[in-house]
């Protein structure tokens, strides 16, 4: 208009009824390039972190934003995730008789992950969980698993953070060994077998070894049994002591394993 009819910003502003100094208004907040190229490195760096974990990890740096702000750079950078899970609408029972874990070591959950090396060669990961604090304590990878060598693993990590109360597995070969079930009498660990069919019955597993495959399996290329147990480590660890989880309150799985031994009593 003012091009047009060459008159001064005042008039302009009067003809259509326009406050000038909304007009002259320079906006004052800071620019967000920062912000939305750290967003961005978060986000090719684990590329399976929604903008909630996202924000944790933003808060734990300092940046003083709120969720609000994250979730909108984060949808405006086109980082949302895909779930191609179809949502299946099945009512699943669990079993009543199970008490639910209140401190570490109470119940630990144990399964199998397959994979397979560059060369096409099998792996077969065994993953450990602690149900309360979400803490792993073992991430196993072998060409071949048998009983006996479940128990070596185990008998090796409980001489690191103790033993547990209840380990929940399936009906597997492995799992229903005699060097199992003696190891497990031997050391007063209860085996608390899934029902056939039912892997709902273990659900905590099952639930960590899909994000082990999204986080870790998928996102890595094994070149050697070496190299994926070094790669598989490396991951523990930050999924230990970095990775914030929803269920624990945002915390890190170690911090709740390290105040609980803190504040057990002493023998």
């Amino acid at each position: 208009m003012r091009s047009e009819w060459m008159i001064s910003i005042r008039r302009a502003c009067a003809v259509i009824q326009f406050d000038p100094k909304t007009y002259r208004y320079q906006s004052r907040r800071p620019g967000q390039a920062a912000l939305e190229q750290r967003i961005r490195e978060i986000c090719q760096t684990r590329v399976r972190f929604g903008y909630r974990r996202v924000h944790v990890l933003l808060r734990r740096e300092g940046w003083m934003i709120n969720q609000k702000k994250t979730y909108r750079i984060y949808k405006e950078l086109g980082m949302q995730l895909r779930n191609k899970t179809p949502k299946r609408r099945v009512k699943a029972k669990l079993r009543e008789d199970r008490a639910e874990a209140v401190s570490p070591n109470d119940v630990w959950a144990m399964d199998f992950v397959h994979d397979q090396l560059s060369t096409g060669r099998k792996l077969r990961v065994l993953t450990v969980i602690d149900t309360f604090s979400r803490y792993v304590p073992v991430l196993d990878p072998r060409f071949r698993y048998r009983g006996e060598d479940v128990v070596q693993t185990l008998e090796r990590v409980c001489g690191q953070v103790g033993y547990p109360k209840t380990i929940r597995v399936d009906q597997g070969s492995e799992f229903i060994s005699r060097d199992m079930d003696l190891w497990a009498y031997q050391k007063g660990v209860t085996l608390d077998f899934s029902r056939p069919g039912k892997p709902t019955d273990n659900a905590f597993i099952e639930a960590f070894n899909g994000r082990l495959r999204a986080e870790c399996l998928n996102a890595h290329w094994f070149l050697s049994l070496a190299d994926a147990a070094e790669k598989l480590e490396t991951w523990r660890r930050d999924y230990n002591e970095q990775r914030p989880h929803g269920a624990i309150g945002n915390k890190v799985p170690a911090a709740l394993m390290k105040s609980a031994h803190e504040t057990s009593p002493c023998c």
